[in-house]
This record gives C-alpha cells, sequence and structure tokens, in this order.
C-alpha cells in the first residue's frame, strides 16, 4: 500500500500529490515551514493527511529548538476548512504544555488516523453490494489520510472481501484529485475505476448506472452538514433526485461540535487554478475566475455517515450519541 507520509526521526518524507500520477516522488520537510508550505501548496492534502503533517511540523519545531507557539500560528494558518488540522495541532500543543514529547503525540495521531481508517472499512463495505457501482468525489484514500483511506477504504474493504465492484472517479476539477489521485490509488491496488468528467454524473445516475455514492468529508458539524470538496453537494442533490443512497465516510477527527455554518470559513483558492491546466491558460486573457474549494452539504441530502464506531443518521441526537463520554475540543 501507498506511504503517503513517512516519520524519520528528524524529517517528514511527504508523498508530492502534485507529482502524481506521472511521477511517484517524495517532498522532504526538515522544518515547520517546510510542512506549512506543504499544506498549503498541497503538496499533502485531505483533511486527515492534512492533520498529521501538521502534527509532524510541531515535531520538526520541537526538534529544531523553535518557537513551538510560533510554529503553531504557521500551520494553523495554511488552510482554513478542514477541520483535522486545528484537531492535530491542538493535541500536540497540549502534549507540549504538559511536558510530553510532541513527537510521540504526532506518531500516536498517525497510528490513530490509520487504525480509525481500518475500522471505517470494515465497518462501511456492509453497505456496498455485490455487483455495485460507486461514484466517488476527489481523493478520499490512503493519499488524503495515510493508510485505506475514508471513502476509499470502504471501497478497499469490499473489495478485499471479493465483492465484485467497479468504481467511478469524478475528475474533481479544479486540480483533479479524482483523475490524477483516486483513480492513481485504485489502479494502483487493482481496483476497476473509471474517470469521468465531473458533468457527467447526473447523466450516468440518469441512466441507472451508478449504485450508490461514497464520498469523503474535511469537517462535518453537530448538525450533519458537511463540507467537502467543492462538487459534493451538487452530487447529493442528484444523488436525492435519483434516489441514489450517499454516504459520508469520516473519522470522528472530521466532526466539529462547536462551529455553526456562520463559523466555517469557506477557502477560496487562487484563480489560476482554473484558469490553467498544466500550466496552460484554458481563459480568455482578461476573464477572472472563482475558484471556492468545498461547498456544503445539508444533512438531508445524506443517507448515512460512516465512522469508526459505526453508520449514523446525520442528526444531532446520533452525533451526539458518538461522542458520550469523550472530551471534545475541535478548534
Amino acid at each position: 500500500m501507498l506511504e503517503p507520509i513517512v516519520w524519520e526521526e528528524d524529517r517528514l518524507r511527504l508523498i508530492d500529490q502534485r507529482k502524481l500520477p506521472n511521477k511517484l516522488e517524495y517532498f522532504i520537510c526538515k522544518d515547520y515551514r517546510d510542512v506549512a508550505y506543504a499544506i498549503k501548496e498541497m503538496v499533502v492534502r485531505g483533511a486527515p493527511a492534512i492533520g498529521i503533517a501538521a502534527a509532524y511540523g510541531m515535531a520538526l519545531a520541537e526538534i529544531n529548538n523553535e518557537n513551538i507557539e510560533e510554529a503553531y500560528k504557521t500551520l494553523k494558518n495554511t488552510r482554513p476548512t478542514a477541520v483535522n488540522l486545528f484537531w492535530a495541532l491542538n493535541r500536540c500543543l497540549k502534549a507540549y504544555k504538559e511536558g510530553k514529547s510532541i513527537v510521540e503525540e504526532a506518531k500516536r495521531i498517525q497510528r490513530e488516523e490509520e487504525e480509525v481508517c481500518k475500522r471505517i472499512g470494515e465497518i462501511g463495505e456492509k453497505i456496498v453490494d455485490d455487483g455495485d457501482t460507486i461514484l466517488t468525489h476527489c481523493n478520499a484514500g490512503a493519499l488524503a489520510t495515510s493508510k485505506y483511506g475514508t471513502a476509499l477504504s470502504v471501497i478497499r474493504f469490499a473489495h478485499y472481501n471479493g465483492k465484485r465492484i467497479r468504481v467511478i472517479a469524478d475528475e474533481t476539477r479544479p486540480r483533479l484529485q479524482g483523475a490524477k489521485l483516486t483513480a492513481f490509488e485504485l489502479n494502483y491496488e487493482g481496483i476497476p475505476v473509471k474517470v469521468i468528467v465531473d458533468s457527467s454524473a447526473g447523466f450516468l445516475m440518469q441512466r441507472g448506472e451508478i449504485d450508490k455514492v461514497i464520498v469523503g468529508a474535511d469537517r462535518i458539524l453537530r448538525d450533519g452538514t458537511t463540507y467537502n470538496k467543492i462538487g459534493t453537494y451538487s452530487l447529493a442533490i442528484l444523488a436525492k433526485y435519483h434516489n441514489i443512497p450517499f454516504y459520508v465516510a469520516a473519522p470522528l477527527s472530521t466532526f466539529d461540535l462547536e462551529s455553526s455554518e456562520e463559523d466555517v470559513k469557506i477557502e477560496e483558492r487562487d484563480e489560476r487554478e482554473v484558469a490553467y491546466i498544466e500550466n496552460i491558460r484554458i481563459v480568455p486573457e482578461g476573464v477572472s475566475c472563482i475558484n471556492y474549494a468545498f461547498d456544503k452539504t445539508p444533512a438531508e441530502l445524506i443517507t448515512g455517515i460512516i465512522t469508526e464506531k459505526g453508520i449514523i443518521k446525520p442528526k444531532e441526537e446520533e452525533i451526539i450519541k458518538l461522542f458520550k463520554g469523550i472530551k471534545w475540543k475541535s478548534q
């Protein structure tokens, strides 16, 4: 299996996801500033993976005897929407204030996230029937988490258990994570996958060619409102219209029980990501672009949320039950 995040005692090795699928290269981080760059420039992406990388950024600050509070602030300001970033940084800062090793805390976060993703796959594969065609969006696989993935963990374990499935991956404009990353991962493991342009998903649903939709998440509020890669909301509406089950797969670390919708900042990225493909401008000079990185899917459009503790309905009372007995501080 791919190892997108590798700690090597005094440095962090990340698969440079900007180079996939044509090159499998690693980006080496020697200090927290390198990690901040890697997160901001999407060398590493995906909510759980961002959290793990940020934790190791704090670990590098500890090893290099740098200002921990400054490292925390720099890393916290890299991406505004994925809640795992703040969750992991707060754990590391808490460990530091308690006189514990940040390095060991970061390693613990990675081990926990990998086990959580395995459990999501083991639990979630039960919703997959033999012969299903599953539509997914963006990349919610090992590259987005460190191992197994969330949405792709469900797909992986269905495959491991001998279910004959095929996957349809949205290309996911503008950065093409579905075409470049999801297709790369699944093909790497021999799981049948085809890529479509984002705008053809509805047509395939209309033709009866999609059985289920499974996506990841970057933040889930206590009422089930889910923030994920731009285009997720459109898929949820299409799935609802065509009576296709729409599932979100996410670890508990992606839930934000404290924020309201008004508190969540939707990241708007450089418009050049839309205007250019592989350094070739496709939009006329003088025409500007809108480039929101995420959108918001209301709970009523979601069939179920697959977590490491079970599959739940996206309702506040069900989400609160998940955290019974857990001290929760998301930010």
